[in-house]
């Protein structure tokens, strides 16, 4: 009979640990990805979770018993285990994360060869019909066992990471980095020892370093605006130069300017362009639709293509590869790099607006005021709706004969001339989440929010 599943998602597995996730669970999913893909060694990593390390050891014995050799990376960012699959040039890898989810749960990312995404469309589902359907205890294997090795990369890691900048043109800076009792902490620590070596004068201050699996300051999730006031006040306190502060498994990172405040992503994500086409003038940059006018004007003006992207990780990295994009953002904090596999990364972004901020001799807050003044935004507003289909279908009878463009390709998109926004159904949540931008006018800003709120509220 089989063992139905409900721990698979779209793009990953997570669930709640017991029922739903469990070391049982993990075997089967470790021998049906071995036995489906046929990789002859694979990576695997752990985030700071207690549960992680159990559900990757039964992973890996999964993974054996398919034929496949497994190296082990021991406690990391999601990141690295990208890293490791496209540098060892392996079949594929695994990080069992559940990144910012609550304590109580876990879960795992998938990539194959080339640290390229498996999805449900593309093997995921396969993956997790095996791991339903086939007993596995007592059945012949159809390789020999494979072998367990203890692997640490983190020297090359370092060493990939400053090639994205200049490190002799970094100036003094005081930078507070906030790891969350996750797993940036380790690799702070080893570019800390790398810029002592080459007398790069930049001085780390570190919150919540350590990797804790209680989890004492809370869940690592910057995005939480209760989560972010300790960031704050340390950055101020400390007087530091900017602030970073990650998720649990630091692929997706969230600043903070020298006078503590929060800087949104969307921000960001033009700076990054920016920082990106002064080195590689006419490249392609892709950005969510979530909020849009700041990266398309940026990118415009620099002499790049704006390419726009369905939100979520899978999605922009597809897009990505097919028109050849040096840098990918999307206002959740995700930032991806062609030189990086088109992956994901936490750090990169920190090292680049490090070098913007001395190149320019100037601070985050400069870099980032115009921007914010041009375009202010809501922020990411989240509703809980009976059905969220029906929500946004009203929202698009009501608001679309008014817009001067209408675009769906990922929730509904509606553009007038002085704001717009976008409404979309999460990808991972059973939420709406709603984004509002307007050019340089923070009372409309607040007007149409309470509009569209409590038309969302009245609908749902």
């Amino acid at each position: 009979m089989a063992h139905q599943l409900n721990c698979f998602k779209a793009y990953d597995v997570r669930g709640e640990l017991g029922e739903q996730l469990n070391e049982d669970i993990a075997y089967r999913i470790g021998r049906a990805y071995g036995e489906f893909f046929k990789p002859e060694r694979v990576v695997l990593g752990e985030d700071a979770r207690a549960s992680s390390n159990a559900l990757k050891m039964a992973l890996a014995e999964g993974l054996m018993d398919s034929g496949a050799d497994v190296l082990d990376l021991g406690v990391t960012g999601s990141e690295e285990t990208y890293f490791a699959a496209f540098y060892l040039r392996v079949g594929g890898a695994i990080q069992v994360t559940a990144s910012h989810n609550p304590i109580n749960y876990n879960g795992m990312k998938f990539v194959q060869s080339g640290a390229r995404p498996i999805t449900y469309s593309n093997g995921l589902g396969e993956i997790k019909k095996l791991a339903e359907q086939q007993p596995w205890k007592g059945q012949a294997q159809t390789r020999d066992r494979g072998k367990l090795e203890s692997v640490s990369l983190i020297n090359e890691l370092v060493d990939f990471y400053l090639s994205f900048i200049n490190c002799d043109q970094l100036k003094p800076l005081k930078v507070l980095v906030n790891a969350g009792n996750g797993t940036a902490g380790h690799v702070i620590d080893e570019i800390e020892r790398r810029f002592d070596e080459l007398a790069v004068p930049v001085e780390f201050i570190k919150l919540f370093h350590n990797p804790d699996p209680t989890f004492p300051n809370g869940i690592p999730n910057p995005l939480l605006k209760e989560n972010r006031s300790v960031t704050a006040q340390a950055v101020v306190e400390n007087k530091a130069d900017f602030g970073v502060a990650w998720d649990g498994d630091f692929d997706r990172c969230f600043f903070f300017d020298e006078h503590g405040n929060f800087i949104e992503s969307y921000y960001i994500v033009g700076l990054l362009a920016e920082a990106f086409l002064l080195k590689e003038p006419g490249a392609s940059v892709v950005h969510d639709p979530r909020l849009t006018w700041h990266t398309v004007d940026v990118v415009n003006r620099l002499g790049g293509r704006p390419i726009q992207s369905k939100t979520g990780h899978v999605v922009v990295k597809e897009c990505m590869r097919e028109v050849d994009a040096i840098y990918g953002g999307e206002m959740s904090g995700h930032h991806y790099f062609k030189d990086f596999a088109y992956c994901d990364s936490g750090m990169i972004p920190w090292l680049l607006i490090a070098e913007l901020i001395s190149k320019k001799s100037t601070s985050l807050h400069q870099l980032t005021k115009e921007a914010a003044l041009k375009y202010p935004v809501s922020g990411e507003l989240n509703f809980k709706v009976v059905s969220p289909k029906d929500v946004v279908a009203k929202i698009k009878e009501l608001y679309t004969p008014l817009g001067i463009k209408v675009e769906t390709i990922d929730g509904l998109s509606v553009e007038f001339s002085t704001w717009r926004f976008n409404l979309r159904e999460s990808n991972t949540e059973s939420l709406l989440r709603l984004n509002i931008e307007t050019k340089t006018d923070t009372r409309l800003l607040k007007e149409k929010t309470s509009e569209l709120v409590k038309l969302i509220k009245a609908i749902g």
